[in-house]
């Protein structure tokens, strides 16, 4: 039977590591809000992550406090990881033909990924005693939130920086490139439901992941009807990336220690990223004039949003030291 100074060590290892983490996505995070303002196409926006920058160096540096009051210090690969993949997202924004809409969606995702990933440090720091990590913890995350707030507040910004010369026959073309990239985010849904309920032992999380399967399975074939009604298809290869990109993700949250907290924090951001590129397609499909899109939206998105809600109202379970 474990002693309570093996039990004090092991919460003590569990949420050094933790520190560690958020670490490294303070160092992605800052990657992105330092490429951010250039790549923002409106003033507005630009001055929203601008501002935001200085949160996240605020955020970074009490992180590496808390690390360092642990007598630790950050992770150099962790970190490195980190600001690489903060830069592909970057890339990633840069190359798209709609640049703003694309980086303001990306960085609400993540910044709902910051909310869970301090949301489970809370609950972490909580239960190995360390009340200063706990008000930190809850403190960034509640600038983390008013930061998605401020960017939901602004995605009919990031639509007009986007389709600023669009219209007409242009602004048809972008309503169908719009669809399919939802189409191609169903497909990557579909793959990380089907794996996640297999992750998990937690019997509440398991439902929340099938009921949202079926779900997803409908607005697949919605978001596919609605190319069909507008002489459209999908594109077989952002599809395809994005099963692919499924799968991985799956395989690399089966591999870690912590996999129910990982995978519910990660399946919370990625009902963000849904939430948001339903929000852009609805007003993209109102400026096109396609009403019945615009609702398919809508309702949509309402799903993403009550799966988030769930998933939110979950992290002491997913925190539990009971869930691998």
């Amino acid at each position: 039977m474990p002693t309570d100074a093996s039990l004090d060590a092991k919460a003590e290892q569990k949420l050094v590591k933790q520190l560690a983490d958020v670490h490294s996505i303070e160092e992605q995070a800052l990657t992105q809000m330092r490429k951010a303002p250039a790549l923002a196409g409106d003033e507005r926006l630009a001055a929203i992550f601008a501002e935001h920058l200085i949160e996240t160096e605020g955020h970074e540096h009490r992180v590496r406090q808390r690390l360092e009051a642990h007598g630790a210090d950050p992770s150099t690969s962790k970190d490195l990881a980190g600001r690489a993949g903060g830069l592909g997202m970057v890339l990633f924004a840069y190359v798209q033909p709609d640049t703003p809409g694309k980086l303001t969606t990306h960085a609400f995702s993540y910044e709902h990924m910051e909310l869970a990933a301090y949301e489970l440090l809370k609950q972490t720091a909580e239960a190995a005693g360390d009340a200063a990590t706990a008000t930190m913890a809850s403190e960034i995350a509640a600038e983390e939130q008013r930061m998605a707030d401020r960017l939901e507040a602004s995605f009919g910004l990031a639509v007009d920086a986007s389709l600023r010369d669009s219209e007409g026959k242009a602004s048809e073309a972008q309503l169908n490139r719009y669809l399919a990239d939802a189409h191609a985010i169903e497909q990557q849904a579909l793959q990380l439901l089907k794996v996640a309920p297999k992750l998990v032992k937690d019997e509440e999380l398991k439902q929340i992941f099938r009921t949202h399967l079926e779900q997803t399975k409908g607005h697949e074939q919605l978001i596919r009807e609605r190319l069909q009604a507008r002489g459209a298809k999908p594109s077989k290869a952002k599809d395809a990336a994005l099963r692919i990109g499924g799968v991985g993700v799956g395989a690399f949250f089966a591999a870690q220690p912590d996999t129910t907290a990982k995978l519910t924090g990660f399946a919370f951001a990625f009902e963000h990223l849904e939430i948001a590129a339903y929000q852009l397609l609805e007003r993209v499909a109102r400026r096109a004039g396609d009403e019945e899109t615009e609702l398919a939206a809508e309702r949509i998105q309402a799903e993403e949003r009550e799966a988030g809600d769930k998933l939110a109202r979950s992290w002491q379970r997913a925190a539990s030291p009971s869930h691998p």
